[in-house]
């Protein structure tokens, strides 16, 4: 009788031999994870030394001299030769803080430019909210409009709106009646007129990065909020500002540190301060202590308080956020 023997079952591996009395074969162990090397801790600062030697270049070194000027006793006189650079310690400071004239301008440019930072973004930010809700033709056309006194130079425009003011020729006073009223003549109409031109050219750069923010708000929550009846600005006020807030940071401080330096439009349309320095600003004030009187190290003096104010401005900025926990 044939006696048929049925196949072997397969043997797991490591179980041979198990019943024999050999101990069982362990898995093999994983080999440990080698870590990453390391890199030096100068190795970051390799990477970035080319822009920070453009910078020192740029921005630092300036910086210091400007420091420097500031307590020296500079004028054409040193400059020509004809007398020795002395130092004069924090003595350009007190004289510059005991001028009478300083301080009006100091508080004329703060008042200024807190004007033009708030109309600035009260007309970017409803601009932005109206490109939402227009159509496609009319938001390129004022895209295209905004982007165009965006990129006017400073003194282009500041003619252009001149000429439109003018008493003689200007059309702005024909069709408003005004006759011969000269804008450039009384304190206010002048910083008036310069605030105009300032906010035709600043309010682009705030439209477009609010536009920009707005969009990347999820829809679904417009559309609730509007479907719960919310007006535009109810939703402005608790859904868009809200969460709008770290590009809202972001334009605010860019517009004050702008506004604050504003040189171009007031020299150009009040004719380098306008009557009797009526509406001179602190950059505008330095320029012509520094040239037009040749007193250096007190046009360098001023604008070293130009240089705190806006940093003690950026640090506020950088606190806030640092309170908020926002990542911009």
């Amino acid at each position: 009788m044939t006696t048929h023997t049925s196949p072997l079952k397969a043997t797991p591996p490591g179980a041979a031999g198990a019943g024999d009395g050999a101990p069982a074969a362990r898995p093999p162990r994983r080999g440990r994870s080698v870590s990453p090397r390391t890199h030096s801790g100068w190795t970051p600062w390799l990477y970035l030394l080319p822009a920070l030697v453009l910078l020192a270049g740029l921005l630092v070194y300036p910086i210091y001299q400007l420091g420097l000027i500031s307590f020296l006793e500079y004028t054409q006189a040193q400059v020509s030769g004809g007398e020795p650079t002395t130092f004069q310690g924090f003595g350009n400071y007190t004289t510059l803080f005991n001028d009478s004239q300083f301080w009006q301008v100091l508080l004329a440019t703060v008042v200024f430019a807190a004007a033009c930072v708030v109309s600035t973004l009260f007309v970017g930010c409803a601009l932005a909210v109206l490109l939402t809700r227009v159509r496609a033709l009319p938001r390129l056309a004022l895209m295209m409009a905004a982007l165009g006194a965006w990129a006017t130079p400073a003194i282009t425009g500041s003619t252009v709106w001149v000429f439109l003011f003018d008493p003689d020729f200007g059309p702005v006073n024909k069709v408003l009646g005004l006759g011969d009223f000269s804008w450039t003549y009384g304190r206010y109409s002048a910083f008036a007129l310069v605030l105009l031109e300032v906010l035709w050219c600043s309010f682009p750069f705030v439209m477009v990065t609010v536009y920009a923010g707005i969009r990347a708000i999820p829809t679904e929550v417009l559309e609730a909020a509007a479907l719960d009846g919310a007006s535009q600005w109810r939703i402005w006020r608790t859904i868009m500002a809200p969460m709008l807030k770290p590009i809202l940071i972001v334009v605010t401080i860019q517009s004050i540190i702008w506004d604050f330096k504003v040189f171009t439009q007031i020299y150009v349309m009040t004719n380098g301060g306008g009557i009797a320095g009526q509406n001179l600003v602190l950059n505008v004030y330095a320029y012509q202590k520094a040239f037009a009187s040749s007193q250096y190290s007190l046009g360098s003096a001023i604008g070293v308080v130009m240089l705190v104010i806006l940093l003690a401005v950026t640090l506020v900025y950088l606190r806030l956020v640092r309170r908020q926990g926002e990542e911009l």
